[in-house]
């Protein structure tokens, strides 16, 4: 029950974040916005939201991009956007990728799970587009250290097509076994 209450909450704060923002002028104002549920150091209120700080500027740009235009689903993130210009998204995406990334004290994987994680890694190929340490680059996220409740559920979303905006990452989880992908996140939370 406190699970759920404490996701009530956060949710209940983010809404009352984007009703009370009001037309802001400045990127440092529309941010305050953003940190209602993204966090005002940079770690989430919910462990389902993701870290944005530090995370690279093309692929939150294109993330918002997503959620203005409905390919990315999410009822919180379509409210905020829907008044945000394309300058507007590109100088928050700015913003956000010049935070340093907030370290959210996630423990390393065990070693049964990274063997795990590391056998679907070389399968599905993760490091080809997330690189080799899994920091991503330019429109490709960074995983190494993201929330794991975040990345889990992606993970999952991807997979049943709840988060279409991206096809081949649809793809890359359909050809994950459903049992990888909690060790997977364990592995790239505490990475």
């Amino acid at each position: 029950m406190r699970r759920k209450c404490s996701i009530l909450s956060g949710t209940l704060l983010c809404l009352a974040a984007v009703a009370a923002s009001a037309q802001p002028q400045t990127v440092e104002q529309k941010a305050e916005v953003c940190a209602a549920c993204h966090g005002a150091k940079g770690i989430p209120v919910d462990k389902t939201y993701p870290v944005i700080w530090g995370q690279h500027q093309g692929y939150l740009y294109l993330e918002l991009r997503d959620f203005k235009s409905g390919a990315r689903k999410n009822d919180l993130m379509t409210a905020v956007v829907a008044d945000l210009s394309r300058d507007d998204m590109m100088a928050l995406a700015a913003y956000f990728a010049k935070k340093t990334w907030p370290d959210l004290r996630q423990k390393s994987a065990p070693d049964a799970e990274a063997a795990v994680a590391n056998r679907v890694n070389v399968s599905i190929g993760c490091t080809g587009c997330h690189l080799g340490q899994y920091q991503g680059d330019a429109t490709v996220p960074r995983l190494a250290g993201q929330q794991h409740d975040y990345l889990l559920k992606s993970m999952r979303d991807f997979r049943s097509r709840a988060r279409a905006n991206n096809p081949g990452m649809t793809d890359l989880m359909k050809a994950t076994a459903e049992a990888d992908l909690a060790p997977e996140a364990d592995f790239l939370a505490g990475h």
